[in-house]
């Protein structure tokens, strides 16, 4: 599948703002570390976080470069988001993962097996540009 060009600008980047939509429309924005596969955005995340009740709410989802803190640094992207159930494709997501962050997801990895929270990871998949715009 092509890359949009959005994506194509988000490859360069460390970190992606999240919005994820309230039932009431307004948006919460979060910086998250992401990998791109097949034109697509993967996301890890807890489980039981708010962003995956949003999501499982309402599939819209927006994505702009962000830095560390979440300072928005480009233009947003609207799409749709969904959390992954397909075990290939979450192992997928997290080798990707792995890959663009190294030691800092293996930190992750393990701080997340020490603490138990492991288990209750949540993966999301962001389609994202032209093809992810979620119709309402």
């Amino acid at each position: 599948m092509p890359e949009s060009r959005g994506i194509k600008k988000l490859s360069k980047e460390s970190y992606i703002s999240l919005a994820t939509f309230r039932r009431n429309g307004k948006a919460v924005q979060t910086p998250v570390w992401f990998a791109i596969l097949g034109g697509k955005l993967y996301v890890v995340t807890d489980g039981t976080s708010a962003k995956v009740k949003r999501i499982r709410a309402t599939k819209r989802v927006r994505v702009a470069p962000c830095n560390v803190w979440g300072g928005v640094s480009g233009q947003w992207i609207d799409g749709s988001g969904r959390i992954l159930k397909e075990k290939g494709l979450i192992e997928r997501a997290h080798a990707a993962l792995c890959e663009k962050y190294g030691w800092q997801m293996g930190l992750l990895d393990t701080v997340s097996r020490v603490f138990g929270r492991i288990g209750r990871r949540a993966y999301l998949e962001l389609s994202v540009g032209a093809a992810g715009v979620a119709s309402e």
